[in-house]
């Protein structure tokens, strides 16, 4: 082991951790719900951010930035609907200009639509996929594009998938399919991109957040279905892509944070 890891040191080459501050992120559909956890686990670790929203108000806007910069970092918001390539273009022409430089993508903006395969219209299924897989993808070239001019070059992407990524999901169709191709993305672009040190990797959530079409007595009584007995947040969301994005061996990795759920 010794003589592996002196070869190692000799390369130049060492394993670490790395400190996230004074790095900037672009966290998509950071106003509410997990990517605004994400947005202030990565603000506590000192990252800068722009805040990506599309149909949140103002003031939740307001609040969310006032929440950010009570880390003392620098952020500002960009309002965008990203099923629009133009307006994709836009937010990393917003990063470039205030900030110079990229090094976190979180691809966390989603359309979440219960249809049955039967049920869902070719307007949904579209929809779907340019938010949940295009928008990720057209950011992901934006980002990396951005990542090769950082000194040295690289960075990390972490995309937001769910458990549609893995497993089948009838009651949620086109938006599990949709999730599946992004998991997809995840692996190829880890692949494609790890020769230029950019990292990317997935994270499937569990039971952390209610779905707007849950009821509360529901969506509480799942606790019963986790290993652990109780239900998950965002910010245990948050805690592992901050981990993912401070890690600089990992990439190609998808993290299940659903205590324990999928071994049942």
């Amino acid at each position: 082991m010794h003589g592996i890891m002196q070869k190692v040191l000799n390369l130049g080459i060492i394993a670490m951790q790395i400190d996230l501050q004074e790095q900037v992120a672009l966290v998509t559909g950071s106003a509410h719900r997990i990517g605004k956890a994400i947005a202030l686990e990565l603000a506590r670790r000192g990252v800068h951010l722009l805040v990506h929203y599309h149909s949140r108000s103002e003031d939740d806007v307001k609040e969310t930035l006032r929440e950010i910069k009570s880390f003392g970092v620098d952020a500002f918001a960009v309002q965008a609907d990203l099923t629009q390539p133009d307006a994709i273009d836009h937010v990393f022409d917003e990063v470039r200009e205030h900030f110079g430089r990229l090094n976190i993508l979180v691809n966390s903006a989603a359309s979440f639509q219960k249809r049955t395969l039967m049920e869902v219209t070719l307007e949904e299924w579209d929809e779907t996929l340019r938010i949940n897989l295009t928008a990720p993808m057209l950011c992901t070239q934006a980002a990396v594009r951005m990542m090769r001019e950082n000194t040295p070059p690289g960075g990390c992407i972490v995309n937001i998938c769910d458990k549609g990524a893995i497993e089948p999901w009838p009651a949620y169709a086109h938006h599990g399919i949709s999730k599946a191709a992004l998991h997809m993305l995840s692996q190829v672009s880890a692949v494609t991109f790890g020769p230029e040190n950019i990292r990317v990797n997935a994270i499937i959530p569990g039971k952390v957040l209610k779905p707007p079409d849950y009821a509360q007595d529901d969506w509480e009584a799942g606790a019963e279905t986790v290993p652990l007995q109780r239900l998950g947040a965002g910010e245990d969301v948050a805690r592992a892509v901050a981990y993912l994005c401070s890690e600089d061996w990992l990439s190609g990795v998808t993290i299940r944070i659903d205590g324990g759920e999928y071994l049942i």
